[in-house]
């Protein structure tokens, strides 16, 4: 009954934060979209999920094994991204995921959308770029990612002025932002914050569900007894902060295709600067802000695709 509306490529630091996993499994079940390339890309240098020099090589590996639990290997595209993040703003770091997104975005035999959905740095898109510019008008660049905006949002208590996303890679944000004219649908931080899912909902409606509901609870829990290790008590709820990718893409409504439940402002791009902190740009094409997210339909559209696939096998 449903058919694909748009392609997208799917760039997560999956070998990081576990969010990522429940974005690419709801993705994978989404029949509205066309998966043509899911990449593994890098953390930032010593992160504590991944401390080594392969973070990359990891990630893929963590997008292969879920493909394997739901016998999906066989089906999709995986890449690796880069190892490591941009030396400068005007320097490609090559790899095969920067390859792929040229191909695609270059391609001319489909009148589907292109999205490039990211819930982590931003390297393999701006390498990409750097390498063949003639990609900006031939995608959308819908990404999880950057601090408040001060007019918008008040920053959360302890914040770090840069960003986790924007940090992995801040050279790269800086082209992507400063450099292209590739458009940009944004989710900050406070944002991609509203994602919270409940212990219990994790428990009774993913946990329930199968191998690969199992396996993504055990990762969210594997981060709270890491928590509980280090001292720092992960309350009741966990953000799965990169899901909103799923919500702005496969969501879309019927008539008038867009994300029409969730919410935007039209803001001149930013200039990024060195310490990764916005300052205005006159001269910035104009960008989607998100504001506010549908967060039921999201994790409802999760707990249903889950279910479902669970009666299937």
């Amino acid at each position: 009954m449903v058919k694909p509306r748009m392609r997208i490529i799917i760039d997560n630091d999956f070998g990081g934060d576990p969010d990522g996993l429940f974005e690419l499994v709801q993705h994978l079940l989404s029949p509205s979209v066309e998966i043509r390339a899911i990449i593994g890309s890098h953390l930032r240098a010593g992160d504590g999920f991944d401390p080594s020099k392969e973070t990359a090589a990891h990630a893929k590996m963590k997008i292969e094994e879920v493909l394997n639990i739901m016998n999906l290997d066989k089906t999709y595209n995986v890449l690796q991204g880069s190892n490591f993040a941009l030396e400068n703003d005007s320097t490609a770091q090559p790899s095969d995921a920067a390859s792929a997104i040229i191909k695609e975005a270059m391609r001319d035999d489909t009148k589907l959308p292109l999205y490039v959905v990211c819930g982590a740095g931003l390297t393999d898109l701006a390498s990409a770029y750097l390498l063949e510019p003639k990609i900006a008008s031939r995608l959308t660049l819908i990404w999880i990612g950057g601090p408040e905006y001060p007019e918008l949002a008040t920053p959360p208590p302890g914040y770090t002025t840069l960003e986790y996303n924007l940090g992995i890679d801040l050279k790269a944000g800086q082209v992507i932002f400063n450099k292209s004219s590739i458009p940009v649908w944004q989710i900050p931080r406070n944002v991609y914050r509203q994602v919270m899912m409940p212990y219990s909902s994790l428990l009774l409606k993913v946990k329930t569900q199968g191998k690969i509901g199992e396996y993504l609870a055990n990762n969210i829990e594997r981060v709270m007894k890491m928590g509980i290790k280090y001292n720092f008590n992960v309350g009741e709820v966990y953000i799965v902060g990169d899901s909103p990718l799923v919500l702005l893409t496969a969501l879309q409504s019927s008539f008038e295709p867009d994300p029409a439940s969730s919410f935007y402002v039209l803001r001149p791009s930013p200039f990024i600067n060195n310490q990764g902190i916005y300052e205005v740009n006159h001269k910035g094409r104009n960008i989607r802000v998100y504001t506010q997210l549908d967060v039921q339909l999201l994790f409802e559209d999760l707990y249903a695709k889950l279910a479902l696939f669970n009666q299937s096998k």
